[in-house]
């Protein structure tokens, strides 16, 4: 009973913000709305019981990318009027994208004909000895280790890639050479000067 309480709370909770995403005028106040419903579907999640999901999905999405787009559009100096001029210009692209998401929803409520080891999954995915997190474990480094291990070198590559790519060696700046600070002569780089009395330096 309490549970269905809470599903309703959080589902409403999930809507209203999703539409407030959309439709705040402030770019801020829209980063916070997608917070609240980060926060709304972990509910979800952990009343479903897959709680590893859920924190999952409020370490990464809300403590790394929500706060990190919060920090960006409060840090640089956006222009969101001539950003909201041209909203006419890709609206028909955008609501294209809808459509096609819209369509993919409507898909979820179509009958499926599933195998019966898939319907079997779908009853009783883990064991009920294991908790979720144990489950979800065993499942990655056993059946998928090697698709696992070759998702981490692709999100590496990308990571050198785009360090690479953005990384641009500008003469006006001055950079710290930790070597040549280290190796440097003290003959060199420390000069005694023999100031008169009553002379400035």
């Amino acid at each position: 009973m309490i549970a269905s309480y809470f599903f309703y709370f959080f589902a409403f909770t999930a809507i209203l913000s999703s539409f407030l995403v959309i439709f705040a005028n402030n770019p801020v106040h829209s980063v916070l709305w997608l917070i609240v419903t980060f926060f709304s579907v972990a509910g979800f999640f952990i009343l479903v019981g897959a709680e590893f999901l859920a924190l999952l999905l409020m370490i990464v999405y809300v403590g790394a990318l929500a706060v990190l787009f919060l920090f960006v559009v409060m840090m640089l100096n956006i222009n969101f009027v001539g950003l909201r001029a041209g909203v006419a210009q890709y609206l028909p692209f955008g609501i294209l994208i809808g459509l096609v998401i819209f369509f993919e929803l409507i898909l979820a409520f179509v009958p499926w004909d599933f195998k019966q080891q898939s319907i079997d999954n779908l009853s009783s995915p883990i064991s009920l000895s294991e908790a979720n997190t144990v489950a979800l474990g065993k499942v990655v480094y056993t059946d998928y280790f090697l698709l696992f291990q070759c998702a981490g070198i692709i999100l590496l590559i990308a990571m050198i890639g785009s360090i690479v790519l953005t990384l641009r060696s500008r003469p006006d700046v001055k950079r710290q050479n930790v070597t040549q600070q280290i190796f440097r002569d003290p003959n060199s780089s420390i000069e005694v000067k023999d100031i008169n009395p009553g002379e400035g330096i």
